[in-house]
Order: C-alpha cells, then sequence, then structure tokens
C-alpha cells in the first residue's frame, strides 16, 4: 500500500477538491435551467420538433468534444489552467442566458454551440488542476465530489427554471440562467490557488502539444473503446425529457402539467446521480473504475428498456430517470478518475481532451441518431438503440484497465 502523504494525513477533502466541486454546482445549476426549458422553447415558442432537438444538442456535443481536445494541451501548463477555467465558465454563462433572447432556430444553435464550445474548452483545465490537488490514493473520491457538485446544481437549474417559468416565462427564465454562473468563477479561483500552493517548485513550461505518442503508449486507445460504446449510446438529457412528458401526457395529465412534472422527474435524476457520483468515487479508490463504470452502463440498459417500453403515466419515468441517474454518477466519475490514475500531470490535460473529444463524438452519434430514429420510426426504437450500444459497453468494460505512467 502506498504510504500517505502529507495531504491525505490531514484530510483528502481539501478547500481546492470544495473550490472545484462548487464550480461545477453553480456552472451547472445556471445552464441546466437552460436545458430543462429548451425541449419547450423550442417546441412552444418557436414550433421546432425532435429532429431540430436532436441536431441542436448532437452539434453542440460535437463542439464541445473539439473543443475540449484543443483545452488539453493548454490546460498542460499549470499557470495556465485558472485562466482558461475561468475564461471559459464565464463565456458558458453569457452564451447560454442569451438562448433566451433568441427569435430563431439557427440563432439557439449558434449559441447552444457557443456555450458548450466554452465549456469543453475549461473542462481539461478543471480536471487537471483537480487531479493536481488530490492526493494520489483519493482521484476516485476528488471526481467524484466534481461529478457531484455537477449533478447536484442539475438539480438546483431545473427547479428554479420550474418556478421561473410560472412567474416570468420560458425567455426570462433562461435568461436569469447567467447569475448563479457567476460565482463558479470565483470557485474556480479557489482550486487555482489551492494548485499553486501544491507545487512544489515553478513548474518548466510546457510546449503546446497533443502528446499523441505517449498516450498511445499508456494503453489509452484500448482504455477508450467502452467509453466510446458508452458515449454512442449516451443520449442527449434533453431526449429523455421529451420522453418523459409524452409518457406523462399519455396517461391523462394536460400538456403543461405534464412538462413541470417531467422537469421534477429530471431534477431527480440529477439528484442521484450526485449520490451515485460520491459513492462511485469511493467506489473507484476501493475497488476499480472499471467495475465502477460497468454498474453505471448496465444501469442505463434498465433504463432505456423503461423509456422505451413503460407504459404510459409517471411512474415508468421515475424509475428510468432514477436508474439513468445512477448510470451517468457512476460511469462519469470512473471515466475522469481513470484519466487521472494511469497519467501524469504533464499529460493529463492530453488525456482529458481525448476523452472529453471520444465522449461528444459518441453523443453526438447518439443523439443525432437518436432524433432521426424518433422521427421515423418513433420513440421505441431510438431508445432500443442507445440500449444496444449501453449493452456493448458492459462487455467490454474490463479493457477499461489504463497503463502505468
Amino acid at each position: 500500500m502506498a504510504k500517505p502523504t502529507t495531504t491525505e494525513r490531514g484530510g483528502w477533502l481539501n478547500r481546492g477538491i470544495l473550490g472545484v466541486g462548487a464550480a461545477s454546482f453553480f456552472s451547472d445549476s445556471g445552464h441546466e435551467m437552460a436545458t430543462s426549458l429548451l425541449p419547450s422553447f423550442l417546441g412552444s415558442t418557436l414550433h421546432a420538433g425532435p429532429a431540430a432537438l436532436g441536431a441542436i444538442e448532437g452539434v453542440s456535443d460535437a463542439l464541445t468534444g473539439l473543443s475540449k481536445l484543443a483545452g488539453g494541451p493548454l490546460s498542460n501548463e499549470p499557470s495556465r489552467r485558472a485562466r482558461v477555467a475561468s475564461g471559459g465558465y464565464l463565456l458558458t454563462a453569457l452564451a447560454t442566458a442569451a438562448i433566451g433572447l433568441a427569435t430563431a432556430v439557427w440563432q439557439v444553435a449558434v449559441l447552444r454551440g457557443l456555450a458548450w464550445a466554452s465549456r469543453g474548452v475549461r473542462s481539461p483545465a478543471r480536471d487537471t488542476l483537480l487531479a493536481s490537488i488530490a492526493p494520489r490514493t483519493a482521484y476516485g473520491r476528488a471526481a467524484g465530489v466534481e461529478r457531484a457538485g455537477d449533478n447536484a446544481g442539475a438539480v438546483l437549474g431545473p427547479l428554479l427554471a420550474a418556478a421561473l417559468v410560472g412567474l416570468l416565462g420560458v425567455r426570462t427564465a433562461i435568461v436569469l440562467s447567467f447569475i448563479p454562473s457567476i460565482f463558479a468563477v470565483a470557485a474556480i479561483a479557489l482550486a487555482a490557488r489551492q494548485a499553486r500552493r501544491a507545487l512544489q517548485a515553478p513548474a518548466a513550461r510546457r510546449t503546446l502539444s497533443f502528446n499523441l505518442g505517449e498516450l498511445a503508449r499508456t494503453g489509452a486507445a484500448k482504455a477508450l473503446l467502452p467509453v466510446s460504446c458508452f458515449e454512442l449510446g449516451n443520449l442527449a438529457t434533453t431526449l429523455l425529457i421529451l420522453r418523459a412528458t409524452g409518457l406523462i401526457e399519455g396517461g391523462g395529465l394536460a400538456p403543461a402539467a405534464a412538462v413541470s412534472l417531467a422537469i421534477v422527474l429530471y431534477s431527480l435524476h440529477n439528484a442521484v446521480a450526485a449520490l451515485a457520483a460520491l459513492a462511485g468515487g469511493h467506489l473507484v479508490d476501493r475497488i476499480s473504475a472499471r467495475s465502477v463504470f460497468a454498474a453505471g452502463a448496465a444501469a442505463y440498459v434498465l433504463a432505456y428498456a423503461l423509456f422505451a417500453l413503460g407504459p404510459a403515466g409517471w411512474a415508468a419515468p421515475l424509475v428510468a430517470f432514477i436508474l439513468a441517474g445512477v448510470g451517468i454518477g457512476l460511469a462519469e466519475t470512473a471515466e475522469t478518475a481513470s484519466v487521472a490514475i494511469a497519467l501524469p500531470d504533464r499529460l493529463r490535460g492530453n488525456g482529458y481532451g481525448i476523452l472529453g473529444l471520444v465522449q461528444s463524438a459518441g453523443d453526438l452519434g447518439a443523439t443525432l441518431v437518436a432524433g432521426v430514429l424518433w422521427a421515423a420510426l418513433g420513440p421505441t426504437t431510438a431508445f432500443a438503440y442507445a440500449a444496444a450500444w449501453m449493452l456493448a459497453s458492459v462487455l467490454l468494460a474490463p479493457a477499461l484497465r489504463p497503463g502505468r505512467p
């Protein structure tokens, strides 16, 4: 067993890790306000259908992946991480809030893409900051705190949206989403201060490089195979909300009440994801990342089966959202922790960038294809398609065995 570091003896949960978790919480509170209202805004206000929603979300996810890839080399330089992260949080907030001012679908697409690209650039910087201030044997728990903060923010955001939309309308509720995100910039600054203190000496300047050769020698390509399958089945949450709304309406509720209940269920999904992330982080440190990842993917198979076949009413969406929350909380924590475990600090930015590209490329394929299948053949076919990819990721989970740096 590795000898505990000074940080571990003083407690692994330091102010820097809490700062990263708080940044994710406040940022997600803001942009999830807009995300939970996006299906209704596109459908009721701008008169767009599921295919447009799937295209916007899929393209936005693709831009996130490309910007994460670009953000990887930028975050390899320790002195640059805080600036990249802070700028990304701020631009995400402004672009997301501006969606409430849009009058055409293409404007929503541009603003959503800009917000998600900014979100992508900041992610490797945030994750490398987190790994630099966490003890080696607590990478899983640190990743769990960040994911829990992200998902807890996604609990508050939809609840705020549900409250504000009745009082102020959809447009105003989306515009007000920028307020919580301002606090994320301050929180990430706290984490950056902790990271500077953790450096034993000034870090050497690092050139901008993707370091693909060194990453290949760590066995990263093999480890990304199950992640790729998982992301090809990881549908945008807006499609889950849309499906839940349809099932609830089929049970007899009025459209407005069905939308509100679907948003509440989505909020519950995020609360479950936050708890699952904390539990998953502990399990990663105690057992292995690949076991936690497999459990998360298996939960998604069950969730998609309910979304595909569940009877009309609120019960099937309730259970499906809970299972999906368990799935995303476990799987994302395992993915983040795997990079920190496998790679040294000088390669982690690149590792997180490549991981982000794979995640977003998979999400693009999942959401675009599911949107088309939904429009052509119905939601049952769309969710069956996604469930097949999740099952494949369960079977390939043993490959998530990262090499040593």
